[in-house]
């Protein structure tokens, strides 16, 4: 091929930016556009990774090194499905990779779970972290609160909700989340795992920085404290689960202080129903056993818990792709080692996922750079098979853009937009303030 292979990677978080990165590593002389429904770069880190997490928001300096190659070029506010197809992106690249992520709730069956103050764990988090197609607003008026899951976005969402709005004013949340936390009646807060300690999957930072705020008392109660044989093999096999079990042992022994909120976490607890007939009233749980292979069963004992909101920290799931075929169960695009399959498990030619979309909601940041690295090895093994695009000049998918009157970002007009929010940030003593509404984003990056 006289010209650089041509690569759309649909999706600008870690995972498509991944991507991005170990092809330009690669052999190949490469042109990749990396294409974002948002008009800013880096997904679940801008918008999925709680405003008290800044270690792990570093991540970005190591991307935006990567969006600063020669070889990639930033298009962000292009949605697909509804700015491009399929169809017109096989007309300009050689290949796609879809890296779209996973941005809603998984469903849980349980009855009332449609009752007012009832929320799904990805609509909240979207909330505190600005994402610009999340309301403004958030109801906070709830005094007790349940949040159902045992993983690290149910602590993220109880640690949010527990901390005083003062408390987060020094991180980058917009003034509406701070206006909206400090109006917040919350003194009680319930974490609610259907399992034992040691099938909680919070890792042991997270589950430590539970403890760190001043104002919240994390209590745990030690006939949750439970362990069966699966639960032994658990921890002897596992340092991180051991570190958890460790410190949730230690909680329960200790005597409750008198900090002004409290954050219960209840282990061996099924939601049964949310109550209420009009918004939600209490939470009704029933109390489970373990059966000596890792899960639980239900004893039939129910308890009814006194709170005004339920928030579903249930796992995410990614949204069906158009042109694609999609799995619902698992929220995934089949694929055979990244490869997209169609209907009858042949690839379709130029077509790859990876991240979430590939393999689903499970994983630190980190494990999607094992994705990548197998799905780029497919494409570049494919590369002498791959359709040659109609319009493989650059240039051509910007006129297409423009054409249809879309305001696309690219990596400049990220740039500005990050030094407005930083000079937000400065001018009252913060790193940043994000900027919100999409059309703020757009004038500022367009401009």
């Amino acid at each position: 091929m006289s010209r650089p292979l041509r690569v759309a990677v649909v999706g600008a978080g870690p995972a498509g930016i991944y991507a991005a990165d170990i092809l330009t590593k690669s052999d190949t002389p490469v042109s990749i556009d990396l294409l974002e429904r948002l008009p800013a770069p880096y997904g679940l880190i801008r918008y999925g990774v709680a405003p008290d997490h800044p270690r792990i928001k570093q991540i970005v300096n190591a991307l935006q090194r990567v969006l600063e190659r020669p070889e990639i070029r930033f298009l962000g506010n292009v949605d697909y499905g509804v700015d491009v197809k399929l169809e017109d992106l096989r007309q300009h690249y050689d290949a796609v990779i879809f890296a779209t992520g996973a941005d809603r709730d998984r469903d849980l069956a349980v009855p009332g779970v449609d009752l007012p103050g009832s929320f799904g764990a990805a609509d909240f988090v979207s909330w505190y972290d600005g994402h610009p197609d999340a309301p403004r607003d958030w109801p906070l008026t709830a005094r007790g609160v349940a949040v159902i899951g045992a993983g690290n976005v149910a602590l993220d969402v109880a640690r949010v909700l527990a901390k005083t709005a003062d408390e987060m004013l020094s991180t980058e949340i917009p003034d509406n989340v701070y206006r909206g936390l400090a109006a917040s009646q919350v003194t009680d807060v319930h974490v609610f795992g259907r399992r034992g300690p040691a099938q909680a999957k919070f890792t042991p930072l997270e589950l430590r920085e539970l403890d760190h705020s001043p104002n919240v008392e994390v209590i745990v109660y030690p006939e949750d404290i439970e362990f069966d044989e699966g639960s032994l093999r658990a921890i002897n096999g596992s340092n991180q689960v051991k570190m958890v079990v460790k410190t949730l042992q230690d909680w329960a022994l200790r005597d409750p202080g008198n900090r002004p909120r409290r954050l219960h976490l209840h282990f061996l607890h099924r939601p049964a129903e949310i109550l209420g007939e009009t918004e939600v009233t209490g939470l009704r749980t029933e109390r489970m056993e373990l059966d000596g292979q890792g899960g639980a069963r239900g004893t039939g004992e129910f308890h009814d818990w006194d709170v005004q909101a339920v928030y579903r920290a249930v796992g995410y799931l990614s949204t069906h792709l158009a042109d694609l075929p999609f799995d619902h169960d698992s929220g995934t695009v089949p694929h055979q080692a990244g490869r997209v399959l169609d209907l009858d498990g042949q690839h379709i030619p130029g077509v790859y996922v990876t991240g979430w979309i590939k393999r689903g909601p499970v994983g630190l940041i980190g494990h999607t750079k094992g994705d990548a690295l197998e799905t780029i090895g497919s494409l570049l093994a494919d590369q002498p098979l791959l359709p040659s695009p109609a319009e493989p000049d650059p240039d051509a998918v910007l006129d297409l853009l423009r054409q249809r009157g879309i305001r696309f970002t690219t990596l400049e007009g990220w740039n500005r937009l990050d030094q407005h929010e930083r000079a937000l940030g400065e001018a009252r003593g913060r790193e940043r303030i994000k900027v919100v509404p999409r059309e703020e984003m757009l004038d500022i990056a367009t401009r």
